[in-house]
């Protein structure tokens, strides 16, 4: 059994910056890919960023303002996510995949106002 929670959700105005962290437990060892993904009201889930030990992704929409970071140690995934736009609001899951089956934490909200 894998469980992921995330952390650091919430509210902030236009050009302000959040953090959100993922903590991963359970029966999973290395290597596995983590990232976050995003749904705002109404649209599909999309993929915001995405890191495994060799690669590193992000949406075409976030980068230059979002980060995205790894410690295996500690099997956790941070996103930092600056410059935010109201577009960016959306409900922010943590994702990670392993032998081949995707896992997600429950969501936390990022509201952006402007």
């Amino acid at each position: 059994q894998v469980q992921l929670v995330e952390s650091g959700g919430g509210s902030v105005q236009a050009g302000g910056s959040l953090r959100l962290s993922c903590v991963v437990s359970g029966s999973i060892f290395s290597p596995f890919g983590m990232g976050w993904y995003r749904q705002a009201p109404g649209k599909q889930r999309e993929s915001v960023s995405f890191i495994t030990d060799s690669r590193l992704t992000y949406a075409d929409s976030v980068k230059g303002r979002f980060t995205i970071s790894r410690d295996n140690a500690k099997n956790t995934v941070s996103l930092q996510m600056n410059s935010l736009k109201p577009e960016d609001t959306a409900v922010y899951y943590c994702n990670v995949i392993y032998l081949g089956k995707n896992y997600w934490g429950q969501g936390t909200q990022v509201t952006v106002s402007s």
